[in-house]
């Protein structure tokens, strides 16, 4: 499939992304410090796949999210703040007999040694997805199918249901696949590197960590990912404070193909959470406007800057000019870009160092 999708006939009414999986109510610590001291906490919403649709509706997209939900207050809170990102949920269905999920998280970095979260989603509404509930046919026509390996954790139903989703088939969309590799979720560990190999192999895009690749198949540098996932047409390897790295076209003939690699920026951190899902979608409204390469993972990097400068996991990304103004600077300007929080707003003035 091309690094472009392409846009179907019904494409001025149909969403353009369609995003599956299971997003839950967060609850946010007031202050610093361990679960057992926090005093309070903040109500939110978190989901990888959903984060995604929230952010590129904000951009401008039209995006569907589609996912199971308990008939319980918890579920009518997602699906009104989803929708209220201006998100199509009308392929969001309630379970009478299964809870919303929840999860309560510390306010320091997911990799940070002192960081908690207590999920209570085991038997959740989205943990039964499977493909006899949503089947392939039933999904909104789309240009972009965007799945998580963390669906693939919740239970044998949801794994069957991705792969029937990543199934070839005449006339699927792109599909897109962020590996999100999250130990603590499997019950069966040592199965979890092959199901996602599998899976990212099965993807025409797909989004790696450097860390995860190493966590979970023992794989370090971004040629050597490349070359155990030779099949996806867009491979992004994304190495932390270093940028990302991007491999297009022909994975499976070696030497062949485009290496991109593209530096990531400087920011003034406020809350180091949803930057990844952020990233993703900064390089699919990129991918969607057929943006080069480079451009897509400097919007990847603006996106996830947005959300690393406030304390959540979403906000208003960047006015879509300026950050096309920021993406079109020269190798030099770019590197001397320093990101703080209200940069994205139109009055406000980017740093350089």
């Amino acid at each position: 499939m091309s690094g472009t999708p392409a846009r179907t006939a019904d494409a001025a009414t149909a969403a353009e992304v369609v995003c599956l999986g299971e997003s839950m109510v967060t609850f946010l610590p007031s202050q610093p410090g361990r679960l057992a001291d926090v005093p309070s906490f903040g109500r939110g919403i978190g989901g990888a796949e959903s984060n995604v649709a929230c952010a590129l509706a904000a951009a401008g997209h039209r995006t569907a999210w589609v996912s199971r939900v308990g008939a319980d207050g918890f579920g009518d809170h997602l699906v009104e703040a989803i929708a209220g990102y201006g998100v199509d949920t009308s392929g969001v269905r309630r379970d009478p007999s299964r809870p919303t999920g929840i999860y309560f998280r510390t306010a320091t970095d997911r990799d940070a040694d002192v960081h908690e979260v207590a999920y209570y989603r085991a038997g959740s509404a989205a943990s039964a997805m499977s493909p006899r509930n949503i089947p392939y046919v039933t999904l909104p026509t789309t240009r972009v199918l965007h799945l998580s390996g963390i669906t693939a954790a919740l239970s044998a139903d949801c794994l069957a249901l991705l792969h029937d989703l990543t199934e070839p088939r005449p006339g699927r969309p792109l599909i897109s696949f962020d590996v999100n590799h999250r130990p603590g979720l499997w019950r069966d560990a040592d199965a979890s590197p092959e199901v996602l190999l599998d899976l990212a192999r099965r993807s025409d895009l797909v989004f790696v960590g450097e860390d995860e690749a190493a966590q979970a198949w023992g794989v370090t540098g971004a040629e050597a990912i490349r070359a155990a996932l030779p099949e996806p047409a867009t491979l992004v390897v994304k190495r932390g404070a270093e940028g990302a790295t991007v491999f297009s076209g022909a994975g499976d003939v070696p030497g062949a193909g485009d290496v991109t690699t593209v530096p990531a920026l400087r920011v003034d951190v406020v809350a180091p959470v949803g930057a990844g899902d952020a990233f993703a979608a900064g390089f699919l409204s990129a991918t969607l406007r057929g943006l080069p390469v480079r451009d897509r993972v400097r919007h990847g990097h603006l996106m996830a800057a947005a959300v690393l400068t406030v304390p959540g996991d979403l906000t208003a990304p960047p006015a879509r000019a300026h950050a096309d103004s920021l993406a079109a600077l020269d190798d030099e300007a770019w590197g001397r870009l320093r990101l703080g929080p209200g940069w994205t707003g139109d009055d406000q003035e980017v740093r350089t160092t």
